[in-house]
């Protein structure tokens, strides 16, 4: 009596198409998607400075690569305004802005990430809460609260009402609370103070931490233009103001309103390359995708 043994299959012919192929097809169209959204948000920053390097009479032209070059814009936006003094002044105002926030933020995020107190939790959802509220809110009390206090035309003015941000206390909360529990409790045993740990343990672990989050306070701060417009009425003392003396009744000077734009978007762009790596780091940790 004869058996029939089923047939197997040839696998090789029974593959149509080699293993992985699909998250190979998968990982190109990733990357065209990345790349093309990466070129459309390129496309405005270079037509800012193609704009800025025409010549006065090639403003207004369509052609997307300026040439003969030409810095009269600059030159031009370095006479009608004083660049220098802008620049140091929003540099002063957002340094102190972002110094300001990065310090309130670290104290009250290691308080409520390393003590236990009575009543934390409810502050730390109060503080959360606070990021809630539109600024709109609070732009009147601030306003009056600067009048009586002389600050108005100020730079201390447009800084003061900024110093602590919710956006800090909840990311360095989320930092020091990822810390190991025991590199506190050794910092304690070892004799340590509070204001010792906060130092010598706590802070040179968030290295990339502070340097992401300032870099982010700092350019928030260097882009603010509706408080500063509000607190300086009288003076164009920063740079984001300085941008409306090209837009005018009679037309907007595209050449140097372009130029000075530029040379704003100049200390943010320096800023991010220098801690690229630190802010890259830094937001991985904190489980931001």
């Amino acid at each position: 009596m004869q058996t029939e043994t089923p047939e197997t299959p040839d696998v090789a012919d029974s593959a149509d198409e080699p293993v992985g192929s699909g998250s190979r097809w998968g990982s190109v169209v990733g990357h065209v998607t990345l790349g093309g959204l990466g070129v459309l948000c390129v496309v405005p920053i270079y037509w800012l400075y193609a704009t800025s390097l025409r010549r006065p009479e090639d403003v207004y032209s369509l052609n997307p690569f300026p040439w003969p070059l030409s810095v009269a814009s600059y030159a031009q936006a370095w006479t009608a305004i004083d660049l220098p003094g802008l620049l140091w002044n929003t540099t002063v105002m957002a340094v102190l802005v972002a110094l300001g926030q990065l310090l309130t933020g670290l104290f009250a995020g290691y308080a409520f990430a390393a003590w236990d107190f009575r009543l934390s939790r409810p502050l730390y959802l109060l503080f959360v809460a606070t990021w809630l509220v539109p600024f709109q809110v609070t732009m009147v009390p601030n306003y009056a609260l600067l009048n009586q206090l002389g600050t108005l035309n100020t730079i201390a003015g447009v800084v003061l009402p900024n110093l602590c941000t919710a956006l800090a206390v909840i990311l360095l909360r989320q930092h020091v609370r990822s810390l190991p529990r025991e590199l506190l409790e050794a910092a304690r045993m070892d004799g340590r103070g509070s204001w010792t740990t906060l130092w010598t343990v706590v802070v040179p672990n968030l290295g990339p931490a502070l340097a992401a989050l300032g870099v982010l306070l700092f350019v928030n701060a260097w882009n603010e233009y509706f408080w500063p417009a509000l607190v300086l009425q009288r003076t164009n003392a920063v740079l984001q103001l300085g941008l409306r003396s090209f837009i005018g009744s009679e037309g907007t000077d595209w050449g140097p309103l372009m130029a000075t734009a530029g040379l704003a978007c100049l200390p943010v762009m320096l800023l991010y390359v220098v801690l690229q790596r630190r802010i890259v780091d830094g937001f991985v940790r904190s489980g931001l995708r």
